[in-house]
């Protein structure tokens, strides 16, 4: 499920230490400057995640929209998204992406859920979602 169009957002957590480890990660390794970002308690993700039935004040999935404000626009969530993060991400990761894509739906999203039943106290939670660098600031929807 490659991601065209628009730029794919990723919603993540934005108190949950891991989901900001993340978020870092992909800002790194993303050379095409593809990705962009938003809280999932963010004004900017509610009416995404409501657009296509998914809760707002569930903050325990990563999603990924595909195509945002197209018609074709798509939410991927859970152990979806980070393998498509993974592949448009490119190299090697896209690799791993892809041996990870591989894996039953079923398994990556047990290992996913296990992960985020125990995300805060494994990871950390900070008190407010932490603000990017200035240099990152214009990748994140929410701050715009």
């Amino acid at each position: 499920m490659p991601a065209s169009g628009p730029n794919p957002i990723i919603l993540y957590d934005g108190v949950c230490g891991l989901c900001n480890r993340f978020v870092h990660f992909v800002i790194k390794h993303d050379s095409r400057d593809r990705f962009r970002f938003a809280s999932l308690q963010s004004d900017f993700a509610a009416p995404v995640l409501r657009r296509h039935g998914a809760s707002p004040e569930e903050l325990d999935t990563m999603y990924l929209v595909l195509e945002y404000a197209a018609p074709g626009e798509r939410l991927v969530s859970r152990s979806d998204a980070a393998v498509v993060v993974l592949q448009e991400i490119g190299g090697t990761w896209r690799l791993s992406g892809g041996a990870l894509g591989m894996l039953p739906a079923w398994l990556r999203n047990w290992c996913y859920n296990r992960v985020a039943r125990n995300r805060y106290r494994i990871f950390g939670k900070y008190d407010s979602c932490p603000i990017p660098s200035a240099q990152d600031r214009r990748k994140f929807l929410d701050l715009q």
